[in-house]
């Protein structure tokens, strides 16, 4: 049963199945999806996926640090601030995982997922959001290897 990307959905209208159902389905559909017919992983190997998790953590921690004292209202004008300074580089992180899917290294579905997690983020939230959503992908996805 493959889950269409457009029940991924970050900002207010969150999901209760978001980063438990919906990044379990999807892991399921993208592990399968890197099998080859003998049954083994030939494309969107952990360690490859892990490299755009990665990533997305990372921009993730340089828009939400703050430090040590919360600024309030403040701290969140820095993260959108933030968040806007890095939009550019988080959004070519589009870019990063067609040139994967160019080299054989993902497949369409994974392509078309973290695609859609990407241009899905607007702000500092939504940003939170997709790194969790990864998160919990990443997690399940570990799980199938097994």
């Amino acid at each position: 049963m493959s889950i269409p990307n457009s029940k991924i959905v970050f900002g207010k209208a969150l999901t209760d199945d978001l980063f438990s159902e919906i990044a379990k389905e999807k892991s399921i559909e993208i592990f399968q999806g890197g099998l080859d017919q003998r049954g083994n992983q030939n494309k969107n190997n952990s360690t490859q996926l892990r490299k755009f998790y990665d990533e997305l953590v990372m921009w993730t921690d340089k828009v939400h640090s703050i430090g040590k004292i919360d600024l309030g209202q403040k701290s969140r004008d820095v993260r959108e601030t933030r968040y806007k300074d890095s939009a550019p580089f988080i959004k070519m992180m589009n870019a990063k995982v067609a040139y994967a899917k160019g080299r054989n290294h993902v497949d369409n579905s994974f392509e078309a997922m973290f695609s859609h997690c990407i241009k899905s983020i607007s702000d500092a939230e939504t940003l939170k959001h997709a790194k969790l959503f990864m998160e919990a992908f990443m997690g399940f996805y570990k799980a199938q290897e097994k």
